[in-house]
Protein backbone atom coordinates (compact mmCIF):
# COMPACT_ATOMS: atom_id res chain seq x y z
CA UNK A 1 0.00 0.00 0.00
CA UNK A 2 1.26 3.46 -0.92
CA UNK A 3 -0.25 6.72 0.35
CA UNK A 4 -0.46 10.16 -1.23
CA UNK A 5 -1.92 13.26 0.40
CA UNK A 6 -3.23 16.01 -1.91
CA UNK A 7 -3.75 19.33 -0.19
CA UNK A 8 -6.60 21.61 -1.27
CA UNK A 9 -7.79 24.93 0.15
CA UNK A 10 -10.28 23.29 2.48
CA UNK A 11 -9.23 19.69 3.08
CA UNK A 12 -6.74 16.99 2.29
CA UNK A 13 -7.45 14.17 -0.13
CA UNK A 14 -5.66 10.90 0.62
CA UNK A 15 -4.89 8.74 -2.41
CA UNK A 16 -4.01 5.14 -1.71
CA UNK A 17 -2.23 2.91 -4.22
CA UNK A 18 -2.49 -0.76 -3.38
CA UNK A 19 -1.21 -3.89 -5.10
CA UNK A 20 -3.04 -7.20 -4.95
CA UNK A 21 -0.80 -9.93 -3.58
CA UNK A 22 -2.57 -12.47 -5.76
CA UNK A 23 -2.69 -10.74 -9.14
CA UNK A 24 -0.11 -8.00 -8.76
CA UNK A 25 -2.67 -5.49 -10.08
CA UNK A 26 -2.45 -1.96 -8.77
CA UNK A 27 -5.51 0.14 -7.94
CA UNK A 28 -6.02 3.64 -6.57
CA UNK A 29 -8.80 5.01 -4.37
CA UNK A 30 -9.28 8.29 -2.47
CA UNK A 31 -10.64 9.50 0.84
CA UNK A 32 -10.89 12.93 2.45
CA UNK A 33 -9.07 13.77 5.67
CA UNK A 34 -10.21 16.27 8.32
CA UNK A 35 -9.77 19.99 7.68
CA UNK A 36 -7.27 20.11 10.54
CA UNK A 37 -4.75 18.46 8.24
CA UNK A 38 -5.18 21.12 5.54
CA UNK A 39 -2.85 24.05 5.11
CA UNK A 40 -4.19 27.26 6.61
CA UNK A 41 -5.21 29.69 3.84
CA UNK A 42 -3.09 32.40 5.49
CA UNK A 43 0.07 30.34 5.86
CA UNK A 44 2.87 30.10 3.37
CA UNK A 45 3.34 26.90 1.40
CA UNK A 46 6.25 24.94 0.03
CA UNK A 47 5.50 26.64 -3.30
CA UNK A 48 7.02 29.79 -1.80
CA UNK A 49 10.42 28.17 -1.41
CA UNK A 50 13.10 29.29 -3.93
CA UNK A 51 13.54 25.92 -5.67
CA UNK A 52 9.88 24.95 -5.84
CA UNK A 53 9.12 23.44 -9.24
CA UNK A 54 12.69 22.22 -9.80
CA UNK A 55 13.06 18.46 -10.22
CA UNK A 56 16.37 16.90 -9.20
CA UNK A 57 17.35 13.35 -10.14
CA UNK A 58 19.83 12.20 -7.50
CA UNK A 59 22.01 9.31 -8.64
CA UNK A 60 24.68 9.74 -6.00
CA UNK A 61 25.24 7.67 -2.90
CA UNK A 62 26.84 7.99 0.53
CA UNK A 63 27.55 11.64 1.37
CA UNK A 64 28.75 14.24 -1.16
CA UNK A 65 26.05 13.93 -3.84
CA UNK A 66 23.22 13.12 -1.41
CA UNK A 67 24.14 16.08 0.82
CA UNK A 68 23.79 18.38 -2.18
CA UNK A 69 20.42 16.76 -2.87
CA UNK A 70 19.41 17.25 0.76
CA UNK A 71 20.16 20.97 0.58
CA UNK A 72 18.26 21.45 -2.68
CA UNK A 73 15.30 19.49 -1.32
CA UNK A 74 15.18 21.55 1.85
CA UNK A 75 14.62 24.67 -0.23
CA UNK A 76 11.78 23.29 -2.29
CA UNK A 77 13.22 21.10 -5.04
CA UNK A 78 11.61 17.75 -5.73
CA UNK A 79 14.43 15.22 -5.30
CA UNK A 80 14.02 11.75 -6.80
CA UNK A 81 16.70 9.47 -5.37
CA UNK A 82 17.63 6.47 -7.50
CA UNK A 83 18.86 3.50 -5.47
CA UNK A 84 19.71 -0.10 -6.35
CA UNK A 85 16.90 -2.54 -5.51
CA UNK A 86 17.19 -4.71 -2.39
CA UNK A 87 20.25 -2.94 -0.96
CA UNK A 88 19.77 0.79 -1.55
CA UNK A 89 22.27 3.49 -0.73
CA UNK A 90 25.05 2.00 1.44
CA UNK A 91 24.51 4.85 3.91
CA UNK A 92 21.26 3.17 4.93
CA UNK A 93 23.31 0.82 7.11
CA UNK A 94 26.27 3.02 8.10
CA UNK A 95 27.14 3.71 11.73
CA UNK A 96 24.36 3.45 14.30
CA UNK A 97 21.26 1.50 13.22
CA UNK A 98 17.76 2.18 14.50
CA UNK A 99 15.23 -0.45 15.63
CA UNK A 100 14.21 -0.97 12.00
CA UNK A 101 17.79 -1.62 10.89
CA UNK A 102 18.13 1.73 9.11
CA UNK A 103 20.72 4.38 9.94
CA UNK A 104 19.27 7.54 11.55
CA UNK A 105 21.93 9.39 9.56
CA UNK A 106 20.30 8.16 6.35
CA UNK A 107 16.90 9.29 7.60
CA UNK A 108 18.40 12.77 7.92
CA UNK A 109 20.40 13.09 4.69
CA UNK A 110 17.54 11.55 2.65
CA UNK A 111 14.87 13.84 4.15
CA UNK A 112 12.28 15.15 1.69
CA UNK A 113 13.48 12.77 -1.03
CA UNK A 114 11.53 10.24 -3.06
CA UNK A 115 13.18 6.83 -3.17
CA UNK A 116 12.95 4.94 -6.47
CA UNK A 117 14.61 1.54 -6.74
CA UNK A 118 16.08 0.96 -10.22
CA UNK A 119 18.83 -1.47 -11.23
CA UNK A 120 21.35 0.57 -13.23
CA UNK A 121 23.29 -2.58 -14.09
CA UNK A 122 20.53 -3.53 -16.50
CA UNK A 123 19.88 -1.81 -19.82
CA UNK A 124 16.18 -1.44 -19.17
CA UNK A 125 16.89 0.16 -15.81
CA UNK A 126 19.21 2.69 -17.44
CA UNK A 127 16.51 3.45 -20.00
CA UNK A 128 14.10 4.27 -17.16
CA UNK A 129 16.65 6.64 -15.64
CA UNK A 130 17.20 8.23 -19.04
CA UNK A 131 13.48 8.94 -19.30
CA UNK A 132 13.46 10.43 -15.81
CA UNK A 133 16.46 12.62 -16.65
CA UNK A 134 14.67 13.93 -19.73
CA UNK A 135 11.92 15.13 -17.40
CA UNK A 136 14.30 16.65 -14.83
CA UNK A 137 16.02 19.99 -14.34
CA UNK A 138 19.11 18.67 -12.55
CA UNK A 139 20.99 15.37 -12.39
CA UNK A 140 23.33 14.91 -9.42
CA UNK A 141 25.91 12.14 -9.39
CA UNK A 142 29.09 11.34 -7.49
CA UNK A 143 30.31 8.27 -9.34
CA UNK A 144 33.86 7.82 -10.56
CA UNK A 145 34.34 10.00 -13.66
CA UNK A 146 33.34 8.15 -16.82
CA UNK A 147 30.73 5.93 -15.15
CA UNK A 148 27.72 7.79 -16.56
CA UNK A 149 29.33 7.81 -19.99
CA UNK A 150 29.82 4.05 -19.77
CA UNK A 151 26.08 3.74 -19.09
CA UNK A 152 25.24 6.13 -21.96
CA UNK A 153 23.80 8.58 -19.42
CA UNK A 154 26.37 11.37 -19.73
CA UNK A 155 25.74 14.91 -21.02
CA UNK A 156 26.43 13.92 -24.63
CA UNK A 157 23.80 11.19 -24.34
CA UNK A 158 21.07 13.17 -22.57
CA UNK A 159 21.42 16.77 -23.79
CA UNK A 160 20.01 15.96 -27.27
CA UNK A 161 16.77 15.01 -25.49
CA UNK A 162 16.89 17.63 -22.72
CA UNK A 163 19.28 20.49 -23.60
CA UNK A 164 18.42 22.36 -20.39
CA UNK A 165 19.43 19.49 -18.07
CA UNK A 166 22.06 20.56 -15.54
CA UNK A 167 24.67 17.91 -14.68
CA UNK A 168 26.09 18.32 -11.18
CA UNK A 169 29.04 15.96 -10.92
CA UNK A 170 30.99 15.41 -7.71
CA UNK A 171 34.24 13.43 -7.71
CA UNK A 172 37.53 13.32 -5.88
CA UNK A 173 39.60 15.31 -8.36
CA UNK A 174 37.18 16.59 -10.99
CA UNK A 175 36.16 15.36 -14.42
CA UNK A 176 39.46 16.39 -16.05
CA UNK A 177 43.16 16.41 -15.22
CA UNK A 178 45.67 13.57 -14.77
CA UNK A 179 44.07 12.42 -11.51
CA UNK A 180 40.47 12.38 -12.78
CA UNK A 181 40.34 8.57 -13.16
CA UNK A 182 41.50 7.99 -9.59
CA UNK A 183 39.01 6.97 -6.91
CA UNK A 184 38.86 9.86 -4.47
CA UNK A 185 37.42 9.57 -1.00
CA UNK A 186 37.12 12.64 1.22
CA UNK A 187 39.84 11.54 3.62
CA UNK A 188 42.40 11.26 0.82
CA UNK A 189 41.33 14.52 -0.81
CA UNK A 190 41.53 16.33 2.52
CA UNK A 191 45.15 15.20 2.72
CA UNK A 192 45.94 16.21 -0.87
CA UNK A 193 44.34 19.63 -0.35
CA UNK A 194 46.76 20.47 2.47
CA UNK A 195 44.01 20.51 5.07
CA UNK A 196 45.31 17.53 7.02
CA UNK A 197 48.77 19.09 7.23
CA UNK A 198 47.56 22.19 9.06
CA UNK A 199 45.00 20.30 11.14
CA UNK A 200 47.45 18.76 13.59
CA UNK A 201 49.74 19.53 16.49
CA UNK A 202 53.11 21.11 15.66
CA UNK A 203 56.52 19.74 16.37
CA UNK A 204 58.18 22.43 18.54
CA UNK A 205 61.52 21.86 16.86
CA UNK A 206 60.51 21.87 13.20
CA UNK A 207 57.05 23.47 13.12
CA UNK A 208 55.90 20.50 11.05
CA UNK A 209 53.75 17.56 12.07
CA UNK A 210 54.17 16.09 15.51
CA UNK A 211 52.81 12.65 14.78
CA UNK A 212 49.88 11.89 12.47
CA UNK A 213 47.48 14.69 11.54
CA UNK A 214 44.19 14.95 13.43
CA UNK A 215 41.08 14.03 11.48
CA UNK A 216 37.79 15.75 12.30
CA UNK A 217 35.38 12.98 13.26
CA UNK A 218 33.14 13.73 10.27
CA UNK A 219 33.55 13.36 6.51
CA UNK A 220 34.31 17.03 6.12
CA UNK A 221 35.47 16.89 2.50
CA UNK A 222 32.26 15.21 1.37
CA UNK A 223 30.04 17.76 3.07
CA UNK A 224 32.07 20.71 1.81
CA UNK A 225 31.90 19.27 -1.72
CA UNK A 226 28.14 18.85 -1.27
CA UNK A 227 27.85 22.52 -0.35
CA UNK A 228 29.80 23.49 -3.46
CA UNK A 229 27.63 21.19 -5.55
CA UNK A 230 24.40 22.74 -4.24
CA UNK A 231 25.77 26.25 -4.73
CA UNK A 232 26.99 25.43 -8.24
CA UNK A 233 23.61 23.92 -9.10
CA UNK A 234 21.78 27.09 -8.07
CA UNK A 235 24.23 29.18 -10.15
CA UNK A 236 23.56 26.95 -13.16
CA UNK A 237 19.79 27.31 -12.62
CA UNK A 238 20.16 31.11 -12.53
CA UNK A 239 22.26 31.08 -15.70
CA UNK A 240 19.71 28.90 -17.46
CA UNK A 241 16.87 31.19 -16.41
CA UNK A 242 18.63 34.20 -17.88
CA UNK A 243 18.87 32.29 -21.17
CA UNK A 244 22.11 33.98 -22.16
CA UNK A 245 23.22 30.55 -23.28
CA UNK A 246 19.95 29.67 -24.96
CA UNK A 247 18.59 27.97 -21.86
CA UNK A 248 21.12 25.17 -22.09
CA UNK A 249 22.09 23.24 -19.00
CA UNK A 250 25.60 23.58 -17.64
CA UNK A 251 27.86 20.92 -16.19
CA UNK A 252 28.78 21.69 -12.58
CA UNK A 253 32.13 19.98 -12.04
CA UNK A 254 32.83 19.67 -8.30
CA UNK A 255 36.08 18.27 -6.97
CA UNK A 256 36.44 17.32 -3.31
CA UNK A 257 40.08 18.39 -3.43
CA UNK A 258 39.21 21.81 -4.86
CA UNK A 259 36.30 22.24 -2.47
CA UNK A 260 38.69 21.78 0.45
CA UNK A 261 41.25 24.02 -1.24
CA UNK A 262 38.57 26.71 -1.30
CA UNK A 263 38.65 26.71 2.53
CA UNK A 264 42.38 27.25 2.81
CA UNK A 265 42.19 31.03 3.13
CA UNK A 266 45.47 32.82 2.34
CA UNK A 267 47.76 29.80 2.33
CA UNK A 268 48.50 29.87 -1.43
CA UNK A 269 49.06 33.62 -1.86
CA UNK A 270 51.11 33.77 1.34
CA UNK A 271 53.36 31.02 0.02
CA UNK A 272 53.59 32.68 -3.37
CA UNK A 273 54.59 36.12 -2.11
CA UNK A 274 56.39 35.34 1.14
CA UNK A 275 57.50 31.74 0.80
CA UNK A 276 55.60 30.88 3.99
CA UNK A 277 54.46 27.28 4.49
CA UNK A 278 51.73 27.36 7.07
CA UNK A 279 52.10 24.46 9.48
CA UNK A 280 49.87 22.86 12.09
CA UNK A 281 48.87 24.94 15.10
CA UNK A 282 47.05 22.62 17.49
CA UNK A 283 44.04 24.31 19.09
CA UNK A 284 45.03 27.82 18.03
CA UNK A 285 45.33 29.39 14.58
CA UNK A 286 48.50 30.75 13.03
CA UNK A 287 48.84 34.54 13.07
CA UNK A 288 45.72 35.39 15.07
CA UNK A 289 46.02 36.09 18.82
CA UNK A 290 44.33 35.31 21.10
CA UNK A 291 41.98 32.58 19.96
CA UNK A 292 42.35 29.19 21.58
CA UNK A 293 40.87 26.53 23.83
CA UNK A 294 41.57 27.13 27.51
CA UNK A 295 41.31 24.77 30.50
CA UNK A 296 38.76 25.32 33.27
CA UNK A 297 37.88 23.56 36.48
CA UNK A 298 34.93 21.18 36.00
CA UNK A 299 31.65 21.94 37.70
CA UNK A 300 28.43 20.04 38.26
CA UNK A 301 26.70 21.72 35.33
CA UNK A 302 29.60 21.03 32.99
CA UNK A 303 27.89 20.06 29.72
CA UNK A 304 30.89 18.49 28.09
CA UNK A 305 32.43 15.12 28.65
CA UNK A 306 35.60 16.28 26.88
CA UNK A 307 38.47 16.58 29.30
CA UNK A 308 42.14 15.89 29.65
CA UNK A 309 44.69 15.63 32.41
CA UNK A 310 47.30 18.25 33.18
CA UNK A 311 50.64 17.44 34.77
CA UNK A 312 49.08 17.85 38.21
CA UNK A 313 46.47 15.21 37.34
CA UNK A 314 43.63 17.74 37.59
CA UNK A 315 40.92 17.04 35.01
CA UNK A 316 39.83 20.09 33.05
CA UNK A 317 36.90 21.14 30.96
CA UNK A 318 37.59 23.44 28.03
CA UNK A 319 36.17 26.68 26.77
CA UNK A 320 37.11 28.60 23.63
CA UNK A 321 37.81 32.33 23.76
CA UNK A 322 38.14 34.42 20.63
CA UNK A 323 39.46 37.87 21.52
CA UNK A 324 41.47 38.78 18.45
CA UNK A 325 39.58 42.05 17.89
CA UNK A 326 41.58 44.95 19.28
CA UNK A 327 38.93 46.38 21.62
CA UNK A 328 37.75 42.88 22.60
CA UNK A 329 41.31 41.98 23.52
CA UNK A 330 41.56 44.96 25.86
CA UNK A 331 38.29 43.99 27.55
CA UNK A 332 39.58 40.45 28.02
CA UNK A 333 42.83 41.60 29.61
CA UNK A 334 41.03 43.95 32.03
CA UNK A 335 38.62 41.12 32.96
CA UNK A 336 41.45 38.77 33.89
CA UNK A 337 43.34 41.56 35.69
CA UNK A 338 46.21 41.64 33.20
CA UNK A 339 46.14 45.25 32.11
CA UNK A 340 49.92 45.00 31.93
CA UNK A 341 49.40 43.11 28.65
CA UNK A 342 47.69 46.08 27.00
CA UNK A 343 49.07 49.27 25.49
CA UNK A 344 51.14 50.07 22.40
CA UNK A 345 53.00 46.73 22.41
CA UNK A 346 49.66 44.87 22.19
CA UNK A 347 47.64 47.37 20.20
CA UNK A 348 46.95 45.36 17.03
CA UNK A 349 46.95 41.70 16.09
CA UNK A 350 50.41 41.76 14.50
CA UNK A 351 51.80 43.13 17.79
CA UNK A 352 50.09 40.41 19.81
CA UNK A 353 51.41 37.65 17.54
CA UNK A 354 54.90 38.57 18.73
CA UNK A 355 53.81 38.07 22.36
CA UNK A 356 51.55 35.06 21.84
CA UNK A 357 53.08 32.86 24.55
CA UNK A 358 52.80 35.55 27.22
CA UNK A 359 49.17 36.23 26.32
CA UNK A 360 48.13 32.57 26.10
CA UNK A 361 49.83 31.72 29.39
CA UNK A 362 48.07 34.61 31.12
CA UNK A 363 44.65 33.54 29.91
CA UNK A 364 45.21 29.87 30.76
CA UNK A 365 46.50 30.73 34.23
CA UNK A 366 43.28 32.67 34.88
CA UNK A 367 40.81 30.13 33.46
CA UNK A 368 42.44 27.15 35.21
CA UNK A 369 41.42 28.57 38.57
CA UNK A 370 37.75 28.93 37.61
CA UNK A 371 34.93 26.70 36.46
CA UNK A 372 33.72 26.88 32.90
CA UNK A 373 30.49 28.54 34.05
CA UNK A 374 32.42 31.21 35.95
CA UNK A 375 34.50 31.94 32.85
CA UNK A 376 31.40 32.05 30.66
CA UNK A 377 29.66 34.47 33.00
CA UNK A 378 32.65 36.81 33.26
CA UNK A 379 33.36 36.78 29.54
CA UNK A 380 29.73 37.34 28.54
CA UNK A 381 29.49 40.20 31.02
CA UNK A 382 32.57 41.77 29.45
CA UNK A 383 31.37 41.18 25.87
CA UNK A 384 34.17 38.75 25.01
CA UNK A 385 33.23 35.90 22.62
CA UNK A 386 33.31 32.62 24.55
CA UNK A 387 31.81 29.17 24.27
CA UNK A 388 31.99 25.74 25.84
CA UNK A 389 33.43 22.73 24.02
CA UNK A 390 30.26 20.67 24.00
CA UNK A 391 29.00 17.25 22.93
CA UNK A 392 25.92 16.40 20.89
CA UNK A 393 23.95 15.91 24.12
CA UNK A 394 24.58 19.53 24.97
CA UNK A 395 23.69 20.68 21.47
CA UNK A 396 20.18 19.22 21.44
CA UNK A 397 19.55 20.75 24.90
CA UNK A 398 21.03 24.16 24.08
CA UNK A 399 18.65 27.07 24.62
CA UNK A 400 19.99 28.76 21.50
CA UNK A 401 19.55 25.66 19.33
CA UNK A 402 16.06 25.07 20.73
CA UNK A 403 15.12 28.74 20.46
CA UNK A 404 16.07 28.86 16.78
CA UNK A 405 14.56 25.52 15.90
CA UNK A 406 17.97 24.39 14.69
CA UNK A 407 17.16 20.78 15.63
CA UNK A 408 13.81 19.42 14.46
CA UNK A 409 11.82 16.28 15.22
CA UNK A 410 10.56 14.31 12.23
CA UNK A 411 8.20 11.37 12.36
CA UNK A 412 9.47 8.00 11.14
CA UNK A 413 6.53 5.63 10.54
CA UNK A 414 7.05 2.16 11.97
CA UNK A 415 5.81 -1.19 10.64
CA UNK A 416 2.36 -0.43 12.08
CA UNK A 417 2.26 3.27 11.24
CA UNK A 418 -0.84 5.15 12.26
CA UNK A 419 -1.93 5.90 8.69
CA UNK A 420 -2.59 2.23 8.07
CA UNK A 421 0.45 1.75 5.89
CA UNK A 422 1.82 -1.51 7.19
CA UNK A 423 5.04 -1.23 5.20
CA UNK A 424 6.14 1.77 7.24
CA UNK A 425 6.52 4.06 4.23
CA UNK A 426 3.87 6.48 5.50
CA UNK A 427 4.17 9.14 2.79
CA UNK A 428 1.98 11.79 1.18
CA UNK A 429 1.84 13.10 -2.37
CA UNK A 430 5.36 14.41 -1.84
CA UNK A 431 6.35 11.43 0.28
CA UNK A 432 5.66 13.23 3.55
CA UNK A 433 4.56 11.54 6.74
CA UNK A 434 1.10 12.79 7.73
CA UNK A 435 2.52 14.32 10.89
CA UNK A 436 5.95 15.70 11.59
CA UNK A 437 7.27 15.93 15.10
CA UNK A 438 3.71 16.15 16.45
CA UNK A 439 3.26 12.67 17.89
CA UNK A 440 -0.20 12.57 16.29
CA UNK A 441 -1.62 10.03 13.89
CA UNK A 442 -3.55 10.91 10.78
CA UNK A 443 -6.80 10.94 12.77
CA UNK A 444 -5.27 13.07 15.52
CA UNK A 445 -4.79 10.21 17.95
CA UNK A 446 -1.54 9.76 19.81
CA UNK A 447 0.95 7.19 18.56
CA UNK A 448 3.91 7.85 20.81
CA UNK A 449 2.35 5.73 23.49
CA UNK A 450 1.66 2.89 21.11
CA UNK A 451 5.20 1.62 20.98
CA UNK A 452 7.78 1.99 18.24
CA UNK A 453 5.84 -0.34 15.97
CA UNK A 454 3.77 2.75 15.19
CA UNK A 455 6.84 4.90 14.64
CA UNK A 456 9.01 7.38 16.45
CA UNK A 457 10.20 10.97 16.37
CA UNK A 458 13.73 11.47 15.09
CA UNK A 459 15.82 14.53 15.85
CA UNK A 460 17.80 16.00 12.97
CA UNK A 461 19.33 19.36 12.10
CA UNK A 462 17.00 21.93 10.58
CA UNK A 463 17.25 23.93 7.35
CA UNK A 464 20.03 26.49 7.07
CA UNK A 465 20.28 29.29 6.16
CA UNK A 466 16.92 30.45 7.51
CA UNK A 467 15.06 32.43 4.85
CA UNK A 468 12.41 35.00 5.77
CA UNK A 469 10.50 37.90 4.25
CA UNK A 470 10.11 41.30 5.94
CA UNK A 471 6.78 41.80 7.66
CA UNK A 472 4.26 43.75 5.59
CA UNK A 473 2.48 45.12 8.66
CA UNK A 474 2.80 48.87 9.31
CA UNK A 475 0.65 49.04 12.44
CA UNK A 476 2.75 49.49 15.57
CA UNK A 477 0.28 47.61 17.75
CA UNK A 478 0.14 44.61 15.44
CA UNK A 479 3.75 44.53 14.31
CA UNK A 480 4.93 42.14 17.01
CA UNK A 481 2.04 39.70 16.55
CA UNK A 482 2.30 39.89 12.76
CA UNK A 483 6.05 39.32 12.84
CA UNK A 484 5.56 36.37 15.17
CA UNK A 485 2.89 34.87 12.90
CA UNK A 486 5.01 35.43 9.80
CA UNK A 487 8.04 33.96 11.54
CA UNK A 488 6.07 30.87 12.51
CA UNK A 489 4.79 30.38 8.95
CA UNK A 490 8.30 30.71 7.56
CA UNK A 491 9.64 28.48 10.32
CA UNK A 492 7.18 25.79 9.26
CA UNK A 493 8.62 25.93 5.74
CA UNK A 494 11.99 24.95 7.17
CA UNK A 495 10.52 21.86 8.84
CA UNK A 496 11.67 18.69 7.07
CA UNK A 497 8.61 17.25 5.34
CA UNK A 498 9.54 13.65 6.01
CA UNK A 499 12.47 11.53 7.08
CA UNK A 500 14.46 9.48 4.60
CA UNK A 501 11.94 6.99 3.17
CA UNK A 502 12.01 3.24 2.90
CA UNK A 503 13.83 1.85 -0.13
CA UNK A 504 11.59 2.11 -3.19
CA UNK A 505 8.83 3.91 -1.28
CA UNK A 506 8.05 6.02 -4.33
CA UNK A 507 8.83 3.61 -7.15
CA UNK A 508 5.17 3.08 -8.11
CA UNK A 509 4.40 6.79 -7.94
CA UNK A 510 7.27 7.69 -10.25
CA UNK A 511 6.71 4.77 -12.61
CA UNK A 512 2.95 5.31 -13.05
CA UNK A 513 2.16 8.79 -11.78
CA UNK A 514 1.00 11.72 -13.87
CA UNK A 515 3.93 13.98 -14.66
CA UNK A 516 6.36 11.07 -14.34
CA UNK A 517 6.85 8.02 -16.59
CA UNK A 518 3.17 7.11 -16.92
CA UNK A 519 3.73 3.37 -17.22
CA UNK A 520 0.83 0.97 -17.05
CA UNK A 521 0.17 -1.31 -14.10
CA UNK A 522 1.13 -4.32 -16.24
CA UNK A 523 4.48 -2.73 -17.18
CA UNK A 524 5.31 -2.01 -13.54
CA UNK A 525 4.42 -5.55 -12.49
CA UNK A 526 6.61 -6.94 -15.25
CA UNK A 527 9.56 -4.62 -14.42
CA UNK A 528 9.39 -5.63 -10.79
CA UNK A 529 9.16 -9.33 -11.67
CA UNK A 530 12.25 -9.00 -13.90
CA UNK A 531 14.23 -7.25 -11.15
CA UNK A 532 14.50 -3.96 -13.04
CA UNK A 533 12.75 -2.02 -10.27
CA UNK A 534 12.13 -2.63 -6.59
Amino acid sequence: MHNHFLRTSGAVTRRIWTRSKGTGRIACFSTTLPNSFATSPTSKSRDDLPLSGIRVLEMGQLIAGPFAGQLLGQFGAEVIKVEPPNVGDPLRVWRELDVDGTSPWFRSIARNKKSVAIDLRKEEGRELVKRLAIQSDVLIENFKPGTLEKWNLGPANLHPYNPSLIFTRVSGYGQTGPWAPRPGYASVCEAESGFRYINAFPDPATGGLSGPPVRPNISLGDSVAGLHAAFGTVLALLARKREKNGGKGMTVDVSILESMLNLMEGIVPEYDRKGKIRGPSGSSVTGIVPTNAYPCLPDESSPSSSSSSDSDSTTYDYIVIGANGDTIYNRLMHTIDRSDLTGPQFLHNHHRVQRQKDIEDAISSWTKKRTAQEVLDRMNEAGVPVGRVVSVKDIVESEQVVGRGAVREVWVPGPKSANGNGNGKGVNENGAAPHIGSGLGIDGTGVDGGGEADGWNLKMTGTFPVLSYPSSSTSTSSTSASASSSSQAENDLHEPLWAGPELGAHTDEVMMGEGYLGLSEQEVVRLRRDGIIG
